[in-house]
């Protein structure tokens, strides 16, 4: 029983639920807790990955990146909670990515104003701002952005890539629109990108997968080590 012997999860009823799985008071609303508990227990089941538990391995962790994903992700887990019985609770202002990286001492003041400065006299977002002028490290930014807007964030490297899937995304939008298939979960293609998709990609999507599209975010540099070099034959000359 990997859930007994690896995890040292208690409960013997199956399946488990995502909160048990990734050993989570029910209905934990602390995102940053679930990511930590996920990491931890991703790193544990990875070191069985060699050998003769190496299918076992994959598959527990496919299933703890699926828990993980639905709970840091706002709209999902109100739909997962309530499946559970959770009564609807009227949804909290998120924080906005200032606040967020205010409150963690990220970055401070100054830095906000600087990066304001320069988004507004080049007509960015604040968040490439900060990227750009790398005022912090690119995976810390995309964290606080994922959580002022509700969606879940990802290290690829982590969670990986479904090899299966990626050649079904035309390779024109993987580069152009810089995104790449993590997995088919609950009937949705989750799809990871440094940006929300725009409507016309994720129809085009959705079209093509005959199923719903979720954005996942990643960093710019995790998706472009997924997504495919354009083959020599489709270089310009």
């Amino acid at each position: 029983d990997v859930y007994r012997d690896w995890l040292r999860i208690a409960e013997t009823a199956r399946p488990l639920t995502y909160y048990q799985l990734l050993r989570l008071p029910q209905f934990c609303d602390d995102t940053a807790k679930t990511r930590d508990h996920y990491r931890k227990m991703n790193a544990h089941v990875r070191k069985y990955a060699a050998g003769g538990f190496a299918r076992q391995s994959q598959e527990l962790l496919n299933e703890l990146a699926k828990a993980m994903l639905c709970l840091t992700d706002a709209q999902r887990k109100r739909e997962y909670d309530a499946s559970l019985g959770r009564k609807a609770d009227a949804e909290g202002k998120r924080r906005t990515l200032e606040e967020i990286l205010l409150a963690d001492m990220t970055i401070d003041r100054d830095q906000l104003a600087k990066a304001r400065s320069y988004a507004d006299a080049v007509g960015l977002e604040v968040r490439d701002a900060l990227l750009q002028r790398k005022m912090a490290a690119a995976d810390v930014i995309m964290l606080a952005y994922a959580e002022s807007v509700g969606l879940p964030y990802v290290e690829l490297e982590d969670v990986g890539v479904d090899e299966q899937l990626v050649p079904q995304v035309p390779a024109t939008i993987a580069r152009q629109y810089s995104c790449v298939p993590v997995m088919i979960d609950e009937n949705k293609l989750l799809m990871a990108s440094p940006n929300m998709l725009v409507p016309d990609v994720e129809e085009e999507l959705r079209l093509r997968f005959e199923m719903p599209v979720r954005t996942v975010l990643c960093t710019a540099a995790g998706v472009n080590a997924a997504v495919p070099p354009p083959h020599p034959d489709h270089l310009p000359g």
